[in-house]
């Protein structure tokens, strides 16, 4: 079993992670397992288009997904990057950019009716931030956004940041912020509580597994489900790192020292659950 802390605080529920595969076991087919993607099915790199899932992380969630009700990848990533690493897995739904894209189960892309009129415009601030941002700031265009990261040249977070927020601005966009990256994106209101909160609403119970910021909204949509329903029992982990890793470890009831970490955690779940 791979190291799991608790933290300081009290568990928002009073359960260690063998307890709560135990009762997830008795209503597995009534279970959504969700998962962010960078960060925790697979380490961040410096080059986002190199980032590749932990080891074992694949095989654990090809073995769960025939056992529970569904899996979700929700992440900040295009669903066509994510369907290069989980088209092959059945029963397995991909929702990209922040819930504005998805894809059931290998099937086609559905994007966002009112985020299509912004593709222009994120095509050219993409042009823009190369233009205008120094070199070492890389410019990832993701057709509905446009993540502008300085992991590489953190001395730049100011400027990339500043940047970021005036294009926002002058654009009429929004902007998330993560780890090391500030992303632009359309004024449309999707995110990943959102789209949790859809998805929970006739579940039995729910996991969600995130490391950054954007995902303490989808810990907070699986309290409120468990709040309106005292049978739901919704478990959010965290998984370390050192950037964003303390607030959200605050928000989570469970806490994963990596992603390499949360393939043994999910191998064991299988035991559980299988």
């Amino acid at each position: 079993m791979p190291p799991l802390n608790l933290g300081d605080q009290q568990p928002k529920i009073p359960l260690n992670a063998d307890q709560a595969w135990r009762i997830t076991a008795d209503r597995a087919g009534e279970t959504v397992l969700f998962f962010d993607f960078d960060g925790t099915l697979a380490p961040v790199a410096d080059d986002p288009t190199k980032v590749q899932p932990a080891p074992k992380v694949l095989a654990a969630i090809e073995a769960l997904a025939p056992v529970v009700r569904r899996i979700a990848i929700v992440s900040a990533r295009p669903v066509e990057f994510l369907r290069e690493h989980f088209d092959g897995l059945s029963g397995v739904d991909l929702y990209g950019l922040y819930g504005l894209e998805h894809s059931h189960s290998g099937g086609e892309t559905v994007t966002e009716p009112a985020a299509l009129p912004f593709v222009p415009t994120m095509s050219e601030l993409a042009d823009l931030a190369r233009a205008e941002l120094p070199a070492q700031a890389l410019v990832e265009y993701k057709r509905l956004s446009v993540a502008l990261h300085w992991r590489t040249a953190p001395q730049l977070a100011d400027t990339v940041e500043q940047w970021g927020r005036a294009q926002a601005e002058r654009l009429g966009l929004r902007v998330q912020i993560g780890r090391m990256v500030l992303e632009v994106k359309p004024p449309v209101d999707r995110d990943k509580g959102m789209v949790i909160d859809e998805l929970v609403q006739d579940a039995g119970g729910a996991w969600y597994f995130g490391d950054d910021v954007s995902d303490i909204k989808a810990f907070a949509a699986l309290r409120a489900r468990a709040a309106a329903d005292a049978d739901f029992m919704g478990v959010c982990v965290a998984v370390a790192n050192p950037e964003t890793g303390a607030e959200v470890a605050e928000a989570a009831d469970l806490t994963i020292d990596s992603p390499a970490a949360l393939g043994d955690f999910l191998t064991e779940a299988t035991h559980h659950l299988t």
